[in-house]
């Protein structure tokens, strides 16, 4: 068993700890920030990007802030965004927002490092919730919902418009509109009536573009000429269970088929003709697919985020079905587990891993019979991947446990789950810091090396996933936010004259925006300028490739004493770095070329080293 599993880790976050984050007295020192940046108001959302810049709403500003520094690289003035509001475009240095003012609505593209609009758009009303890029043919797909707000946690519905613009002009090519209303996402579950929440599409899997065609998933499977907008394939379905998030697989793709899942069945549509060439029926829920040698493994059933609350509920029926990927024809299915099975992981083909509540499975691949299963004894488990030592590790919500070739338990780090005034806190904390774990690729993201083509370097992608809290762990392990930090890169603004800046030691721009304030290119000679940017380029290449080792868990401190992040090595088990925060916010991003933990309190934004003890 050993040879068959696959070395990979990123930084995880896992958050649990015995006591409230805030309202208690410190009980150890507090570790000093790097740096800390004072806004004009309350910091009312803050994210990062893939290049190292953090984009920050305050109830006056938008910023954008360099992450090495702590410096203002450009501040827009009177206007309080939703984080909605605000959708980097993924593969470039462009960012979009929409906003209100004197009683317009405006989508504007905006280049990230300076601030300047690129273009504008008075005709889209709503947020940006996902988007698809086609760089070859210079089409930018955007996904717009209007009035996605409520006080009320539970089930929204609206519309949804997908726009397709000229990526570099923003002329609009053509509009599709869905049908009926579609079920959103909360943005985040709030505890206060009284707050107005935020909601999303993070719940459906985003468009994306594929032979000079858009494919659309939230009615269904709608195919679209992607110059025109001509029709090819729209067949209508439910795409999630109601009431749950992402219940249906997303698209993966090879030489000859897109392969999609839906209505319990998956099926297989020719890329030359654009026809269904088969289906397979009667699998169930359908959350996962992977591609490799041929075959398509497919997971049913699993963990899913209830819409309502944010609650996991299981749903089966439980298991893994391998699909010939030429004719449909099912090979084999493996239905022995038991309840609330987690992702699939695997190095290749011969051996399938996956775990449930109660055992670690292996499943041999091409027969589909179970060759090992024992307990793993974690609570809740919730993903299972492979380190760097070929061991399989297990986690949940408050431990993770690695295992050896023969089902040996090799090492396990555990921490108790917090009391019940502050679970709610807690398991936000928890959330965000998986979800930034799976959305830098995860372990997910690399199984059966170029097997998940969709997800490949070619096929620009972007979702809401990555800066929200997002669905449960086991829907994130299966469906990573997936190439987040894309490999190939598209500059169109100041970053595309970068050689010419180098060359020439001057920047000609354009007057910049009255909406600018604060512009560090305004302050810096152009060699300046050309040197800061070329550092961030050069840490944004960094950021693509980077693999990390730790995991991290909030807990109480026992060298330090208080509260902090305690680093466990996912190859080790052994605790490799602390950092003390008596006080952690859950919205916290981390910027891993940097090594930095960023979190707002009041009206500051503040940085902390993530290094050794």
């Amino acid at each position: 068993m050993h040879n068959i599993l696959k070395p990979m880790s990123r930084i995880l976050l896992c958050v649990t700890a015995g006591l409230s984050l805030a309202g208690l007295p410190a009980i150890g020192r507090e570790a000093s920030p790097d740096w800390s940046r004072k806004l004009d108001s309350r910091v009312l959302f803050y994210q990062m990007t893939e290049l190292p810049i953090i984009l920050l709403g305050t109830e006056k500003s938008l910023y954008a802030i360099e992450s090495h520094s702590g410096e203002v690289l450009w501040r827009r003035k009177n206007m309080r965004l939703d984080e909605t509001d605000v959708a980097p475009i993924a593969g470039t240095d462009l960012l979009l927002l929409s906003f209100e003012k004197d009683d317009r609505t405006r989508l504007e593209a905006i280049d990230i490092f300076t601030g300047d609009s690129l273009w504008r758009s008075d005709k889209v009303r709503g947020a940006p919730m996902q988007m698809a890029l086609d760089t070859d043919n210079n089409l930018l797909a955007v996904t717009i919902v209007r009035n996605a707000k409520s006080r009320t946690i539970g089930s929204l519905k609206r519309h949804a418009a997908v726009y397709v613009f000229d990526l570099r002009r923003g002329e609009e090519f053509w509009k599709y509109e869905t049908q009926g209303e579609v079920e959103m996402m909360p943005l985040r579950w709030s505890q206060s009536d009284e707050e107005e929440v935020d909601y999303t599409l993070d719940n459906y899997h985003p468009p994306m573009f594929l032979d000079g065609h858009l494919h659309i998933f939230y009615e269904g499977v709608a195919l679209l000429d992607a110059r025109t907008g001509r029709q090819r394939i729209r067949e209508r379905f439910r795409v999630n269970e109601e009431g749950l998030a992402l219940t249906e697989a997303d698209p993966v793709f090879d030489d000859r088929f897109i392969y999609t899942s839906g209505r319990g069945r998956v099926r297989a549509i020719s890329r030359e003709t654009s026809r269904v060439e088969w289906e397979a029926k009667d699998l169930g829920l359908t959350p996962e697919i992977i591609l490799f040698g041929g075959v398509l493994y497919v997971r049913t059933g699993g963990q899913f985020t209830l819409i309502k609350d944010g609650e996991v509920e299981r749903r089966g029926p439980y298991g893994v079905s391998a699909i010939d990927a030429r004719t449909g024809k099912v090979i084999w299915r493996y239905k022995g587990a038991d309840n609330g099975i987690t992702n699939i992981a695997a190095r290749d083909s011969s051996k399938i891993l996956i775990a449930d509540r109660d055992d670690l499975i292996l499943i041999d691949g091409q027969t589909g019979r179970r060759e090992a299963k024992l307990s793993h004894r974690v609570k809740d488990a919730s993903f299972v991947l492979i380190n760097d030592r070929n061991e399989a590790v297990v986690g949940g919500t408050s431990e993770i446990a690695s295992f050896d070739a023969v089902g040996k338990e090799v090492w396990r780090a555990k921490h108790n789950p917090p009391g019940r005034g502050v679970f709610r806190t807690i398991a936000a904390v928890a959330l965000r810091a998986a979800s930034l774990y799976f959305r830098y690729g995860g372990a997910s993201g690399a199984i059966f090396r170029g097997a998940r083509i969709a997800h490949s370097a070619s096929v620009l992608r972007w979702s809401g996933l990555a800066r929200s809290l997002g669905p449960n762990l086991t829907t994130l392990a299966s469906n990573p936010a997936g190439g987040y930090v894309s490999s190939r890169f598209y500059p169109l603004g100041v970053a595309a004259r970068i050689d010419r800046i180098n060359a020439s030691k001057s920047i000609n721009l354009a007057r910049p925006s009255i909406d600018v304030e604060e512009r560090l290119l305004d302050r810096l000679d152009p060699a300046g300028w050309a040197e800061r940017l070329s550092r961030m380029l050069l840490e944004r290449r960094r950021f693509a490739s980077l693999r990390g080792e730790l995991m991290f868990f909030y807990t109480d401190l026992k060298r330090q004493g208080g509260r902090g992040l305690v680093g466990v090595n996912v190859n080790t088990g052994e605790a490799e770095n602390e950092i003390s925060l008596n006080e952690l916010d859950d919205r916290f991003v981390t910027d891993r070329p940097m090594s930095r933990l960023y979190q707002a309190r009041g009206e500051r934004l503040i940085a902390y080293a993530l290094g050794g003890r």
